[in-house]
């Protein structure tokens, strides 16, 4: 219905995304409603009490928001929520997120240890440490680690490292996955015409074969951002 709109669907959650623009609330909450009439239309019913919202704004002068509601329910308005296994807040920083990653790996260094003290292969140790602590360390990377802050990273890298000397081999830097996967990612959504964000990746003229524009960047954390630091990414591979 509205452009600044936009659903995101993951098996039975959905997420609904406003860009609000001079204060002005109309689309964002017209969009609300009409889902919610849409469920009543057919035969679903929102649990509101597992509903909530997340208010992202970094303007000087900020206003009061008034709330949402569905059914004649205020709808909860939280700082933080964990989205497909990523914890956003509204300030969109990233110690939560990493606090909670090491929190949770904490364990599974603790198995990597008891299955060396087992006499465990350092090949079969890796193993167990790219399925149980790898993949939760880059779980989607390319969103969040690029504004992180240096402190949050080191306390990542610390995990590899623990895991470094616990296997006996060398693993690569979060660094390294980091800027691999945005690569990674880059070379696909190039490739996909249909991926909502393609057209986010513009051709420069054609003498300059294989590069892509970057736009300017007012905030670091514009900068840093997955899209800007993949282009810089792509471009200097070419």
């Amino acid at each position: 219905m509205h452009a600044s709109n936009s659903i995101i669907k993951f098996a039975d959650d959905t997420t609904l995304i406003g860009l609000i623009t001079n204060s002005d609330e109309t689309a964002y909450r017209e969009k609300v409603r009409a889902l919610g009439v849409w469920c009543q239309e057919n035969n679903l019913t929102l649990n509101v009490n597992k509903t909530k919202e997340m208010i992202v704004d970094f303007r000087k002068q900020q206003r009061e928001h008034p709330p949402i509601h569905i059914d004649r329910t205020v709808v909860e308005r939280v700082v933080n929520l964990k989205f497909l296994g990523v914890h956003i807040t509204d300030n969109l920083n990233w110690s939560t997120h990493t606090n909670s990653v090491v929190k949770k790996l904490q364990q599974r260094l603790f198995n990597l240890g008891r299955l060396k003290k087992f006499g465990l292969s350092p090949k079969a140790l890796t193993n167990f440490y790219r399925c149980t602590i790898e993949s939760i360390l880059s779980g989607c990377i390319t969103a969040w680690y690029g504004d992180c802050s240096a402190h949050n990273r080191k306390t990542l890298q610390r995990v590899v490292r623990s895991a470094q000397r616990i296997t006996g081999g060398n693993l690569p830097a979060l660094q390294d996955t980091y800027t691999t996967r945005c690569h990674r990612k880059a070379i696909k959504i190039i490739k996909d015409n249909n991926h909502p964000s393609h057209c986010l990746f513009t051709p420069l003229s054609s003498r300059r074969r294989g590069q892509y524009r970057c736009i300017k960047a007012g905030t670091e954390r514009l900068k840093n951002s997955f899209y800007l630091k993949a282009i810089r990414l792509f471009n200097s591979h070419h």
